[in-house]
Formats: structure tokens, sequence, C-alpha cells
């Protein structure tokens, strides 16, 4: 049975559902609600290859290339359904190269791939028998996601899926109990699509899940009591009836692949968390696994034509102040209508790359500390290696508090000379020579392991800044 989507049948309701909107544009911003993190005995290992991995590719792709004014157009636009659906009959995506895609982020020094395998606008690009509106049934008349997969894991990348449960086709997930038919209906579809990608594509690594659960019900921020519009308090979730029975349709997915890990976008209990944008960077968190996902172009994640795009230096910068804060970075590019990555960017994540090929030991297979980030940069750790990289330097001696650790040597990855004193109340870091100002790199030869170190505030730590909720994927 193919899914139809409702239209909204009255005046009245439409009306209702401006209004509704206008209410939601001065509300707070959806926060996601903090899901459980999973407990069972196999959370760690499950995890461990993706903490090592630190840097993965997000590429968003879709319908919304075409227009090439963000992956919200339909929405930021209000296109009708009908009208935004004929852009299927213009994908052709003649230029669409899976292995080149997996060969950029390769050269990235990336680890693994999230591809976008169906956004909010309801555009699968896969092949799901149960709808009309897939990539298969486009121009293009093509499995993207068996492609993309297929290249992937010829690169030795670990696979990723995203995927949206919300679907702006279906008045139902507005209001979920008016509309009770169709949040039925896309909640079916939610379910039968998540089990034809875990069934129908090997093995997945990561499933990234946006636009699910009961904080986002609503969009997060809309409701109807007693006669009048009014935006839920901030974090609250949706209190109605109908449910997307999560814990049903993730049961099933790691039913068919255990090894799985998921985010905290949906109800049940998550592998690890996700902060969203440059301004979500946050404080240190060793405590629970988590990633920040950001875009390389221009604040959107879709395809949007002389975009700015981040240097070379500030991806460097931003990957090892995550990486210091005890995180993974997911970059997104989001590749033209024929299906290419943009050239600029695909040469910034090449040159980010080479970087990597340098200096990659004090990035990959490290966790972000024993110092908190502070004014002078972030650290990392590897066994009996602590890793200072100094992004801010004020002059040529660093000032840090002791380690309770012998330091056994002392040296500049980047360049120049890196000379260390160690009191019972210090560590001095003294730099000659030029070392490389965008990351200067510090290595600290312990006599034993840094894993035992607590993290050590030093008087030069910055506020910490809240990581900020999901707006917009």
């Amino acid at each position: 049975m193919k899914l139809r989507y409702l239209r909204w049948p009255t005046p009245v309701i439409r009306a209702s559902f401006a209004f509704a909107l206008l209410v939601l544009a001065i509300a707070a911003s959806v926060a996601w609600a903090q899901a459980p993190m999973v407990t069972d005995d196999g959370a760690a290992a499950r995890i461990a290859w993706w903490r090592d991995a630190k840097f993965g590719l997000f590429i968003h792709w879709g319908l919304y290339a075409i227009p090439g004014r963000g992956e919200w157009v339909q929405w930021n636009e209000q296109i009708p359904v009908d009208e935004y659906a004929k852009l299927a009959s213009q994908f052709i995506a003649d230029k669409f190269d899976a292995d080149a895609w997996a060969a950029t982020a390769k050269a990235a020094g990336m680890k693994y791939t999230v591809m976008v395998t169906r956004h909010h606008d309801g555009f699968a690009m896969f092949d799901d028998p149960g709808s009309d509106f897939t990539a298969m049934k486009s121009a293009a008349h093509r499995d993207f996601v068996a492609a993309y997969v297929t290249a992937a894991r010829k690169a030795g990348l670990r696979i990723g899926l995203y995927y949206s449960p919300l679907d702006w086709r279906f008045p139902g997930y507005y209001f979920p109990d008016l509309y009770r038919p169709s949040a039925i209906q896309m909640r079916d579809q939610y379910h039968r699509q998540l089990n034809e990608l875990a069934s129908n594509y090997g093995k997945i690594d990561i499933l990234w899940f946006d636009g699910g659960g009961e904080s986002w019900l609503g969009f997060g921020g809309v409701q109807f009591k007693g006669g009048q519009w009014s935006g839920r308090t901030r974090g609250q979730s949706y209190s109605g009836s109908f449910s997307w029975q999560d814990d049903q349709a993730i049961a099933n997915l790691k039913k068919l692949q255990p090894s799985v890990i998921i985010n905290n976008r949906t109800d049940a209990p998550a592998d690890f968390r996700d902060r969203e944008g440059d301004k979500a960077l946050g404080d240190f968190d060793n405590q629970h696994p988590w990633e920040l996902c950001t875009t390389m172009a221009g604040g959107v994640w879709g395809y949007k034509p002389n975009a700015k795009v981040k240097t070379r230096d500030e991806t460097i910068r931003l990957l090892v102040s995550v990486v210091g804060r005890d995180g993974n970075l997911l970059l997104n590019v989001g590749p033209r209508p024929d299906g290419q990555i943009d050239p600029e960017q695909a040469q910034v994540l090449r040159d980010v790359g080479d970087w990597l090929k340098l200096y990659g030991q004090s990035i990959y297979a490290t966790r972000g500390g024993p110092y908190l980030p502070g004014d002078f940069g972030v650290s990392t750790f590897h066994d009996k290696t602590v890793y200072l990289h100094i992004l801010h330097a004020t002059g040529k001696t660093l000032s840090l508090p002791a380690l309770p650790a012998k330091i056994l040597s002392c040296s500049s990855l980047t360049g120049g000379d890196a000379n260390c004193t160690q009191t019972g109340t210090s560590v001095e870091v003294t730099l000659s020579g030029n070392p490389d100002t965008v990351d200067t790199i510090v290595a600290l030869t312990l006599a034993s392991p840094a894993t035992g170190i607590n993290p050590i505030a030093t008087p030069l730590a910055t506020k910490p800044v809240s990581a900020a909720g999901a707006s917009g994927l």
C-alpha cells in the first residue's frame, strides 16, 4: 500500500496553521531533550571505533539541491508539496560518483561518512517500493544509498545513514492528535523505511536520526489548548496520545544491525549525543560520547551556490577544538544538483587531510584532556603522551598547572623547539623558532599513562559555553 499525505482540508485550518507558525517563529528555538544513554554491557565496545575515528563527513543531498537555497527551502518558502514534488523530474544527477565522494572523505583524513537518506521533505534517496517519492522514481532512476554504501565500504570508511521520521507532507506531524490517521501513516512510513535501510544495504555502523522523538512533534513549540495557540515551554515535549513507537523501531533496527550506534534524536536510549552548528561547540565532556555536526559552507546543509566556505585553517582549528573537548567532528558538504561535491570545499578537505597526515597522531585515537580547554587552546592524550594544542599563543612561554605524572621529554611537532620545566606547582612550556601558528602542537611524554589523570582546570580556562540545541538539519 502506498502512503498518502493529507491536504489541509479547510481555509480555517490553514489560517490556524499559519497562526501556529507565527507563534513558533517568536518562540524559543527547539532544544533536543537529552535522551537517555545506552547502558548495556557492550555499549563501550560498540562505540570504541567511533571515539577513535574523531572525524567524519556528513552529506546533505536531495531535491533541495536543485533550487540551491538550502535543505529547508520547501519549508522556508512554503512551497506546496505538489509543486515541490515536480523537482523529481529534474533530478538527473548525471555527475554523481559515489567513489569520488568516498575518495574526498579519505583524502580529508575522515574515518566515517553519514549520508542523508531522507530529509524532512520526504524524498527518499533509496528504493522504497511503498512510496512514489523516491530517487528510483525520479529522473535519475537510481538508488543512491546503494551506490554510496558500496563506495564507502570499498574505501574502508565506516558507513552512516541519516534518516528523518519528520515529513513535511503529513499534517499529522504538526497536529498528531487532530490528524491521527496522517500521523499513523507517517509513523508507518518511518518504521517501514527504517527496516528497509537496515535490511538492504549490508552492515551499517551509524543510524543518525533527525526530526524524531516527542520533542519535535508539532515542531517542538506549537500547541492548541483552551481555544488558544501557544508555544510549549522550552524543553517540554509533546504530551498527547500519539507515539512514534521508537522503542519498537529501534529494537527492530538493532535486531537487524546489532553493532549499529545511534544519536540522541529519538526517544530511545542513545549511544552518543550531538551538538549542532559552530556556536554549539560547548564545553568539555568526557562522560558521554558526543559529536559536533556543522557545515563547511554558508550556514546551510544543502547546496547553496557561492556560499562562503570555511578555510583550511578554520577547519583545522575547529577539529582540534572539538577533539580537545573529547568529541568528534562531523563536517557537512552539500553536493551540487548534478551530484558533485563543490570543488572549493573538496580542496579544503584535501588540505585538512594533508595536515592530518603530519599531525594525526595528536587527533586519532586520543581523548580530550587532561588540561581543560583554555585561552591557550586544548589538549589531547594517548597512552603516555599528552598533546598541547596551542591555538592562541600569547607569548613564548605557556604556564600550566602541575601534572601528577613525571614528564620524561618535551618536543614540538609543528616546527621550532619546545622546552618544558616541571615543578610541583606548574609546567612551563617555552617555545622558540617558528612553530606552526595554526596549531602549535607540543608533545609531553610521561612516565605513566595519562588515562588516570583527572581533568585539570587552568587559570587560563575560558568560561564554558553551553551546548546549544538542534537548529535545523
